[in-house]
């Protein structure tokens, strides 16, 4: 087994349908992979999201406490290929993702890696939905750091590290991946992020909060980083509107 695709979900019947069928098609498009797996992790979904995944016939595995961190760590546990890909439920990943990514790894080039990030609709908002990605993608680019709409990674770094902290409710990406530089800071690969083609991800949240309530979260992080630790102040994650 050479490559695991692992997706987080709560209550995302509507979206991974179509995140499980482009993933599907990306891995089958690369041409690259001779076995692969994909892992729906049901974070507590009071939804279809289980029965999608197995309907899919992918391989569904339940955590019941609801946190990122967690999702990502136990769909990792399970996992059975030597690179993990984490990938949110709400994106779509092209064969030019996995294809690179693949290469880079065994060619030992990279220890790991993401990509910049493009909404599938700004939402006909300028600053939350154009200016705020494209400074986030001239972070990452700069700072080699990911998102975790994509991510990789080799296992055995993965299981080094204890995966996603915990002790985080939102960004748990940021302290992956700074613990997986620390890892392997004396090595001539690189943490690497794939600049074309961006993956597509879900401005849906753009749609759920006001301008005030996003702008309002943001602030709160720039003044107070530690929120990220306590759920209740991480509701930009983990509340949704009623359907």
């Amino acid at each position: 087994m050479h490559c695991s695709f692992i997706i987080p979900a709560h209550n995302e019947e509507d979206y991974l349908v179509k995140t499980i069928e482009s993933l599907r098609l990306s891995i089958l498009q690369s041409e690259i992979i001779a076995k692969s797996e994909i892992i729906v992790v049901d974070n507590d979904s009071t939804d279809l999201t289980a029965d999608v995944g197995k309907n899919l016939g992918v391989t569904v595995i339940k955590e019941p406490i609801r946190q990122i961190a967690r999702a990502r760590n136990s769909g990792a546990w399970h996992a059975k290929g030597e690179i993990p890909f984490f990938i949110d439920a709400d994106t779509e990943v092209a064969s030019e993702h996995i294809s690179q990514a693949y290469n880079l790894m065994i060619q030992k080039k990279a220890f790991g890696g993401g990509a910049l990030i493009k909404f599938d609709d700004h939402q006909n908002k300028f600053f939350l939905g154009i200016l705020i990605p494209s400074f986030w993608n001239w972070l990452s680019r700069t700072l080699r750091m990911a998102a975790g709409s994509f991510l990789f990674c080799r296992k055995q770094d993965f299981h080094e590290i204890g995966g996603f902290p915990l002790t985080m409710y939102a960004g748990e990406e940021l302290g992956f991946v700074r613990k997986l530089k620390k890892l392997n800071r004396h090595s001539s690969e690189k943490f690497h992020i794939l600049e074309n083609p961006p993956v597509i991800t879900s401005s849906r949240k753009l749609k759920w909060y006001g301008n005030m309530q996003i702008s309002f979260y943001l602030v709160l992080l720039f003044i107070f980083p530690l929120a990220v630790r306590f759920q209740k102040l991480c509701g930009f994650w983990y509340n949704r509107p009623p359907k």
